[in-house]
């Protein structure tokens, strides 16, 4: 249940937030805001995947 449920959110990450690796950010340089959605993304992520 809660794998399925990460996978979903997964997928809407995807879709609504935006992509740093794209857009080549410097994490160095990123804000706080840029920050928290990176690492929102890296929790769902992994949590997706475990």
């Amino acid at each position: 249940m809660k794998k399925s449920l990460f996978k979903v959110l997964a997928k809407i990450n995807k879709l609504i937030l935006p992509s740093f690796s794209k857009k080549s950010l410097d994490l160095s340089k990123a804000t706080k805001f840029q920050l928290a959605i990176i690492g929102w993304r890296y929790y769902v992520t992994i949590n997706a995947i475990d």
